[in-house]
């Protein structure tokens, strides 16, 4: 059995993360318009009709704009905490009863052969949590829309084949920017977004407690490019006498459409197919 990952999108104007087996396939989050997802999820010969769920990470629009449209379309369950689905019970439209599935943060659950973990997350909103899935053996996770790096985190997703972790800004791009200064305060708040060089921290320690790739996701437009992420983040590592393509591979989500499709499982390191 191959677990696969593909982010989808993955950025501050929105996100979707696809993972799964030939058996069972869902979503992590689905924020940007049904009809987008639906065509990045065609790139890896997926189609929405074969989706198990959508799994939300807390109710900010650019993790949910497109829930309430595909769940409609496919009759797809939508997984989100309790606190989540009371913060964006509004902003979904009508939601099938039988489709509304919620759980405490900190539950396991499992979906056809993936084995789901949720794990609380610093972050400015009600209930936030992120997950990792497991199958076959294999284990991928996402550490986004996370505002300091803490422990109680880090041992969740220690061990990944993959993780997607947040490198969301640049503090100096941030501080000389455009931004309101509340907004540059939340983003650099403990409950707001991990920037470059955290990200890089919190990869070094990961990479000491077994995690193989690490995908740099939910960049900023505005704040952040994919180069600096990059180099930012290998610049920890490489201070921590980690180097990335050796001890760690290392990549960046696109924005805007999918990344790698990686294939994790059977053995093998993870790796990406294109």
């Amino acid at each position: 059995m191959r677990l696969q990952f593909c982010p989808l999108f993955s950025g501050s104007s929105g996100n979707a993360l696809y993972v799964g087996t030939d058996r069972t396939k869902i979503l992590i989050d689905a924020g940007l318009s049904g009809a987008k997802i639906t065509a990045e999820l065609a790139q890896i010969g997926v189609s929405p009709q074969e989706l198990s769920a959508i799994l939300v990470t807390h109710e900010h629009a650019d993790h949910i704009s497109g829930v309430g449209v595909l769940s409609r379309r496919y009759r797809l369950p939508v997984y989100a905490s309790l606190g989540t689905w009371a913060a964006m019970s509004g902003k979904l439209g009508a939601i099938d009863a039988a489709c509304r599935v919620s759980f405490e943060a900190g539950e396991d659950f499992s979906l056809g052969d993936l084995d789901v973990r949720s794990f609380s997350t610093p972050h400015d909103a009600a209930d936030p949590v992120s997950y990792t899935v497991s199958a076959g053996g294999a284990k991928v996770a996402v550490a986004t829309d996370i505002g300091a790096v803490r422990e109680s985190w880090l041992r969740e997703v220690e061990g990944a084949d993959v993780l997607l972790l947040e490198a969301n800004h640049d503090v100096d791009t941030l501080k000389a920017g455009r931004y309101p200064y509340e907004l540059k305060r939340r983003i650099l708040g403990n409950r707001g977004h991990l920037s470059n060089d955290e990200a890089g921290k919190a990869a070094a320690e990961l990479v000491q407690r077994g995690v193989r790739s690490i995908v740099l996701g939910h960049l900023s437009g505005e704040n952040n490019f994919p180069e600096l992420a990059m180099a930012s983040v290998s610049c920890v590592l490489n201070e921590a006498g980690l180097r990335p393509g050796r001890d760690v591979m290392l990549s960046v989500a696109r924005r805007d459409g999918r990344s790698e499709l990686f294939l994790v499982g059977e053995g093998d390191d993870a790796h990406a197919v294109g």
